[in-house]
């Protein structure tokens, strides 16, 4: 955490600041902690974050969590994108503990991303540990990119969604999970 701390650093002697000023003298490891937080999914894969929450279940009906609060910085300008997630899935034989799918949208989201991957990345991992019949994923987002510089529009979000399986080759079974996880 060193290399970040000074990264840091000489981010704050760059745009101008005193490092010796008041505010600032613990800035620096103060920044490097939240950083290395912010992105921890890096240090995560999906069977630890997983940890055999996998159940045998008759259920074949669909399984949705929705409103799963995400943050993310994008990894183009590493200002941070914020909102919602909305997973489902279609069992066969075998349910996730319901807690691990937040913390699967949370282990991709903790690291550098566009809302596009993300979105994929959380469809394909929960589509990989339920070996379902099909999983669809809707992320609503508000880009501070978008909104703190560029192009400044303050009211503006993106949605992006990814479906697998029945969720792409059925249009009922598509329409079910946007119906329900509309606001």
């Amino acid at each position: 955490m060193s290399k970040i701390k000074t990264a840091y650093e000489t981010i704050l002697s760059e745009v101008g600041e005193d490092l010796q000023r008041d505010g600032l003298l613990d800035t620096p490891t103060r920044a490097a902690k939240a950083m290395k937080y912010l992105t921890h999914g890096y240090d995560q894969t999906l069977d630890e974050v997983v940890n055999n929450a996998i159940f045998e279940s008759d259920s074949d009906e669909m399984v949705i969590v929705r409103d799963i609060e995400m943050y993310s910085l994008c990894e183009h300008h590493m200002l941070p994108f914020i909102g919602k997630c909305h997973v489902a899935y279609l069992p066969k034989g075998r349910v996730i503990g319901l807690s691990k799918i937040a913390r699967i949208v949370d282990m991709y989201a903790r690291r550098l991303q566009i809302q596009e991957n993300l979105t994929k990345q959380i469809a394909d991992a929960v589509n990989s540990v339920t070996n379902g019949q099909g999983v669809g994923v809707v992320v609503e987002a508000q880009h501070m990119c978008m909104m703190m510089r560029g192009v400044g529009k303050q009211n503006s979000s993106m949605t992006t969604s990814a479906m697998l399986g029945r969720f792409r080759s059925d249009i009922n079974t598509r329409n079910e999970f946007l119906s329900l996880v509309k606001n």
